[in-house]
C-alpha cells in the first residue's frame, strides 16, 4: 500500500479544507500558535483564515515561520500531519503566501490545464 507520499496530493488552502476530508493534501501556511503540548499547532493561510494541524508526536523543534505541511483533512477539518518541512525566509526573501494563495485559485478555476491536481481532488 503506497504511503500518503506516494500519491498526489491536492495543494489547498484554509477554505478548501472541508472539500478534501478523509485525502490527502498538501498546506502551506505561517505558523501562528503552537500548542503548549507540542502536538498542535495553528497555521495561516494566503486569506489570513486559520488551520489546525496535529501531530502523532510532539513537536521536537521550535516552529515558526512558513510551514509546507503534509496529511489527510479530519471529519472536523483539521490536517493529520504526516510530515512537515520548515521553508526558510533567510536572505531576506520572504515567502509570499498571498501569491501563493492566488496561485491555488487559479489552479482551482481551471483544473482542466492541471490534471495532476484534479486528480488529487478527484
Amino acid at each position: 500500500m503506497a504511503g500518503i507520499l506516494d500519491v498526489p496530493k491536492s495543494r489547498v488552502n484554509c477554505s478548501m479544507l472541508s472539500q478534501h476530508i478523509n485525502r490527502a493534501v498538501c498546506f502551506v501556511g505561517r505558523v501562528e500558535q503552537v500548542h503548549p503540548s507540542g502536538k498542535s499547532f495553528s497555521v495561516s493561510d494566503g486569506e489570513g483564515k486559520r488551520a489546525t494541524v496535529e501531530l502523532s508526536d510532539p513537536l521536537e523543534e521550535e516552529l515558526s515561520g512558513v510551514v509546507e505541511v503534509v496529511g489527510t483533512v479530519s471529519a472536523k477539518g483539521a490536517i493529520l500531519a504526516s510530515c512537515y518541512t520548515l521553508l526558510r525566509e533567510d536572505k531576506g526573501v520572504a515567502f509570499d503566501l498571498e501569491l501563493y494563495n492566488e496561485a491555488l485559485k487559479l489552479v482551482q478555476d481551471f483544473p482542466q490545464h492541471y490534471p495532476f491536481q484534479a486528480a488529487a481532488s478527484g
